[in-house]
């Protein structure tokens, strides 16, 4: 994999995930220690539909979104950490997955994952989402490293 200088933007981060619009959920890596831990953002664009249904007058970031943008992130981290290309994480599972903080649109939502456990088919990682100083959503998160074709 390329040297990657941080911070970097959406351009680095599709070079290294296969995710597209409209299912990126990581505006930028701010740092990474490749296959140990990372930093990055999510900008939460006002404009998403879905905060029109979820919830009407009180528009709120679902869960399973800020899981979905904090295993993104991760997988981020494991994957520069590694040299095989065509191989994508998927989730296996989440533990002891806690929601503290809602994130309402137009905030900036900081994720966090620490690599505990990085073998050739498994990577887990203790993940936190915060919105500045509140934690909005913590877990340990488990992916399967698979190649895609």
């Amino acid at each position: 994999m390329e040297t990657i200088q941080y911070p970097c933007g959406r351009d680095v981060i599709e070079r290294v995930l296969p995710h597209r619009d409209p299912f990126v959920w990581v505006s930028r890596v701010l740092e990474c220690e490749p296959g140990a831990s990372i930093t990055a953002e999510l900008d939460v664009d006002p404009e998403l539909p879905l905060f029109a249904g979820h919830f009407p007058g009180h528009p709120v970031l679902p869960g399973v979104i800020i899981m979905e943008a904090l295993a993104q992130a991760a997988s981020f981290c494991a994957l520069v950490g590694r040299d095989e290309p065509g191989v994508l994480g998927f989730f296996a599972g989440i533990d002891k997955a806690k929601f503290r903080h809602q994130v309402q649109p137009g905030d900036v939502l900081t994720l966090k994952a620490d690599i505990v456990k990085n073998s050739s088919r498994m990577v887990v990682a203790d993940v936190q989402a915060l919105v500045g100083d509140q934690v909005a959503a913590t877990a340990t998160q488990k992916y399967v490293m698979a190649k895609s074709a």
